[in-house]
């Protein structure tokens, strides 16, 4: 009796940028490589070649060191050029803490960052509440869902005018906000004085989400928890249901 192949599955590709000075390259890597039927690479910053990927990550760290100001030396890198291009083509780009400020100063996501108030580098446990479970990087989190997520860094005060927070909550581009453990969004809940409590944007058509927290850094229970996993999980969801789709 003859015996039918089985149909084999494409793994959700994912490449994780390496600019001078990141260090969470690997948390992020390692955190994607623990689900079943992912694949990842690393793209270093002088990479031009992005084919065949599902998802990029810009991961945290200092990119070339910070200098000048978070994020404004990585933008000119020729990778991201064709990060802009695959972000143009619907591909998924996340950037995660620096590379949330990267994001910004390419223009991918409206909006800047200020040094923390009182000037000082945080690190520590946040509470953050999910305003927009309908991105691909929220799906698996219900609206409103409190998570903890670590954060770790010096400029995360994110800051827009008024016409852009307008748009922005118009938009539903507003994803994750700092808040208690009840979910309510207060001034002490704020880590680093961000406008209306703003941890995380998306652009307008929802393929690119910046968020200073660290998902990557919460996916195994050995790290202290898994709330994270939601994030990468959502990405993965989206990229299968995508190709079942097509």
């Amino acid at each position: 009796m003859a015996v039918s192949p089985q149909t084999e599955v494409t793994p959700v590709r994912f490449g994780v940028v390496v600019f001078p000075g990141s260090n969470c390259d690997a948390d992020s890597y390692d955190a994607v490589r623990s689900f079943a039927g992912v694949d990842a690479r690393y793209l270093w910053h002088k990479d031009t070649e992005l084919e065949g990927l599902d998802c990029i990550i810009l991961p945290g760290g200092f990119s070339y060191g910070d200098y000048l100001r978070c994020g404004a030396i990585a933008r000119f890198s020729p990778i991201m050029k064709g990060v802009r291009r695959f972000a143009d083509d619907g591909g998924l780009v996340i950037g995660i803490c620096n590379g949330f400020q990267i994001l910004l100063e390419a223009g991918m996501l409206p909006g800047a960052m200020h040094q923390n108030e009182g000037l000082k580098f945080v690190c520590k446990q946040v509470n953050l509440r999910v305003e927009n479970n309908e991105t691909p990087f929220t799906a698996d989190y219900e609206r409103g869902q409190v998570i903890g997520v670590p954060i770790a860094h010096h400029e995360g005060n994110y800051f827009i005018d008024e016409t852009g927070l307008a748009e922005l909550e118009a938009n539903g581009q507003v994803v994750v906000r700092y808040c208690d453990e009840e979910g309510e969004t207060t001034p002490a809940s704020n880590p680093n004085g961000s406008l209306g409590n703003i941890a995380g944007v998306c652009n307008r058509e929802g393929n690119v989400f910046g968020l200073m927290p660290h998902p990557e850094r919460v996916c195994d229970e050995i790290v202290g928890g898994t709330d994270g996993r939601a994030v990468f999980e959502s990405i993965i969801s989206a990229v299968a249901g995508k190709a079942a789709a097509s």
